[in-house]
């Protein structure tokens, strides 16, 4: 293996039925990956499944998320089983398929270290009481905390509002679709990357030279776009809106289901290149 592929899965690789179709050809045969409560939740075109396998034989594959390990595992990724993963935004690192527990206690530290604690962020979600336009409040993996709100009768200054308010407290703020995301500084997919890579060197899977290359569509992974040797966006999400660049960035033509195809064939076209170099 010459290369290190970080990529993020929802709206990147795999997506919900109506995302799906967004930029499509709808007649493209499609695959579920994910199921919840029995019912089918997330897709990938059947062109970008078997695109995902070949690639899984070119590079060290690393799916790299912000939903945490159960919600993780409910997805049948093709190219499984991963020697590595990082869920929880960097939170955490699956190590055949289990956390590694030093990781998080790092994390954990780095949070305690530079930043305002969960209680104090959902303390002040508490003042705000119950809006009619906040429909859940979610925790996840006991480090961060996200609503899901009705974006008809969200106030247009609540994301700013808010994210004002956490950023001097060592936090950020992203909105992905109806999400709105507050995470801490230190929990970021960057730094959970370089620590893979560095795991693969040290044991002889990659070459000291070898690249990172990089997928996603949201702000939370825009660090590791641009931590990443080479990188790539889909035309669509939370980045495209608000035209988000960087040194090294590909923008996909299509959007939909086809960036996922896209984003997997501009890996796989990328390899060998990287490498040479």
């Amino acid at each position: 293996m010459n290369a290190l592929v970080a990529t993020d899965l929802d709206r990147t690789l795999i997506y919900s039925a109506g995302a799906l179709a967004e930029g499509s050809d709808p007649d493209s045969p499609t695959v579920c990956v994910e199921h919840l409560d029995g019912q089918p939740l997330s897709y990938m075109t059947v062109r970008a499944a078997d695109l995902l396998r070949e690639l899984t034989g070119m590079a060290v594959v690393l799916p790299t998320t912000t939903r945490t390990v159960e919600q993780f595992r409910r997805i049948d990724l093709p190219g499984a089983p991963w020697r590595y993963a990082v869920t929880s935004n960097g939170g955490a690192i699956l190590a055949n398929g289990e956390p590694d527990r030093a990781w998080r206690a790092g994390v954990d530290r780095a949070v305690r270290d530079s930043a305002a604690s969960l209680a104090d962020i959902g303390a002040e979600l508490d003042r705000l009481g119950t809006p009619e336009w906040i429909l859940k409040r979610r925790t996840a993996d006991d480090l961060f905390c996200y609503l899901v709100v009705d974006l008809a009768t969200l106030p247009s200054s609540f994301v700013s509002d808010w994210g004002h308010w956490c950023a001097e407290r060592g936090w950020n703020v992203s909105q992905q679709g109806r999400k709105i995301y507050a995470m801490p500084d230190a929990v970021c997919k960057s730094r959970a990357v370089a620590e893979v890579r560095t795991r693969l060197i040290a044991d002889g899977t990659l070459p000291d030279t070898a690249p990172i290359l990089a997928a996603g569509d949201g702000a939370l992974d825009a660090e590791m776009l641009r931590a990443a040797d080479a990188a790539v966006r889909p035309r669509h999400g939370e980045l495209h809106a608000l035209g988000w660049e960087c040194p090294g960035l590909s923008v996909t033509a299509a959007s939909g289901g086809s960036a996922a195809e896209e984003i997997l064939q501009w890996f796989a076209h990328r390899i060998p290149t990287a490498a040479a170099t």
